[in-house]
């Protein structure tokens, strides 16, 4: 039990300055009562943790009604963060009379328990089967149903708000596009969907054990099978939690400056001067224990300085003919500019071992031409980089000064 409570206790760590910020916003507040209630009824429901209360209260048994006042209490922010988000397209006001219709009836819940356990005879000490043991007990059994009760309510009704959040989210980027927040969002709802599913089944599971009882029959293998069922909905709720926060940032610094600078890499073959040439500018030396940010735009920054060495064997004709033969083949204009260019690039690479040079105008041209597909295309140095792959190699290739120029 430790084990998830610890879990909980990280996600609620990681969201505390959300918290701070958005204070004053209800979602906010209820969304991290629901990870701290969560965290508590995990922590109090260990059977260390049960001993120490006990002892602590001199009352026997006193932890079992703590936790199920704390489950309570659980199910009721649930329901409460289903109003909040409501909120978003309904009036404010009404959503706080319903929070606080919810609330107030969870109360009259809690009250209900403490006086059943109250009134009921809880003598001896069960520290993992209190539910089956006293599932006969007057008083305590109508405790135990209604806890399982507004636990099984509260994590059916999570399920549907989640399920219900992905559907608005999945209809919006259909209309307006998504971005990799929302896709990252989408992920930790499917996520908590499973968690909160998980969470409705140790209900139901629990349910079945304690009626058994009822029926005289002993089931109480359920209630064994009951805590594993809650251990996996707790991981998998903290997961559903981490995937939003965390998501956005694993794309943008590391995932995509990775994939991209490795992208880069046949670009980088091409432009790069053998080792044999004249020593010109420095490459820029990444450390190994650099970011991959800083691997990236060290990467791109010495592709660039390359392609500025290579400025006086580019040939604009070459980059043209390339373009509209890729134009022919149906290719896409973005692909076709890249074409072109990559042609160029290596067609100047290959001049460059010759000491081949192209005249100033042919290379003004190619630079400028160069120049104006930078600014309308923010990806051209990985277009150019899979256009190189992509393509066969030409060695040898003459500058052809003279070709049929098209815009580009």
């Amino acid at each position: 039990m430790y084990v998830p409570a610890a879990a909980l206790g990280v996600v609620l760590l990681v969201k505390l300055p959300a918290l701070v910020r958005g204070w004053r916003s209800p979602l906010v507040r209820t969304v991290n009562t629901l990870i701290f209630l969560h965290c508590a009824g995990f922590f109090f429901s260990a059977p260390p943790t049960v001993t120490v209360v006990n002892r602590v209260t001199g009352v026997c048994n006193f932890s079992a009604v703590l936790v199920q006042c704390i489950l309570c209490a659980y199910a009721c922010t649930c329901l409460a963060l289903i109003e909040n988000w409501r909120g978003d397209t309904e009036g404010r006001a009404h959503t706080r009379r319903r929070v606080r219709l919810w609330i107030l009836g969870h109360l009259l819940v809690g009250v209900a328990v403490i006086s059943c356990f109250i009134l009921g005879d809880a003598p001896d000490e069960r520290q993992r089967d209190f539910d089956t043991y006293y599932a006969t007990t007057p008083y305590i059994s109508e405790m135990l149903l209604l806890y399982l009760l507004a636990n099984i309510v509260a994590a059916a009704a999570a399920t549907i708000v989640c399920w219900r959040w992905t559907l608005a989210i999945r209809k919006e980027t259909r209309t307006n596009g998504s971005s990799t927040a929302d896709d990252w969002l989408r992920a930790g709802l499917y996520v908590l969907v499973a968690g909160f599913l998980a969470n409705l089944t140790y209900g139901v599971v629990k349910l079945l054990a304690v009626a058994a009882r009822w029926t005289g029959r002993n089931w109480d293998v359920l209630n064994d099978r009951a805590a594993s069922f809650s251990s996996i909905a707790a991981v998998i709720v903290t997961l559903g939690f981490l995937l939003p926060i965390f998501g956005p940032w694993f794309t943008e610094r590391l995932a995509k400056p990775v994939s991209t600078f490795l992208a880069l890499a046949h670009l980088m073959r091409v432009v790069r001067p053998p080792a044999t040439s004249a020593p010109g500018p420095l490459a820029l030396a990444t450390p190994w224990y650099a970011g991959p940010e800083q691997h990236l735009v060290n990467r791109m920054t010495n592709i660039q300085d390359c392609i500025l060495q290579l400025r006086p064997y580019c040939s604009d004709g070459i980059r043209e003919l390339a373009y509209r033969e890729a134009v022919l083949k149906g290719a896409r204009r973005p692909d076709a500019v890249a074409a072109g260019l990559a042609a160029m690039l290596e067609a100047a690479a290959d001049a460059r071992a010759r000491t081949a040079p192209v005249g100033d105008d042919e290379s003004c041209r190619a630079a400028h031409a160069l120049r104006s597909s930078e600014t309308e295309y923010c990806d051209l140095l990985v277009r150019i980089s899979r256009a190189l792959r992509l393509r066969p190699r030409h060695r040898g290739a003459a500058p052809m000064a003279g070709a049929q120029r098209s815009p580009t």
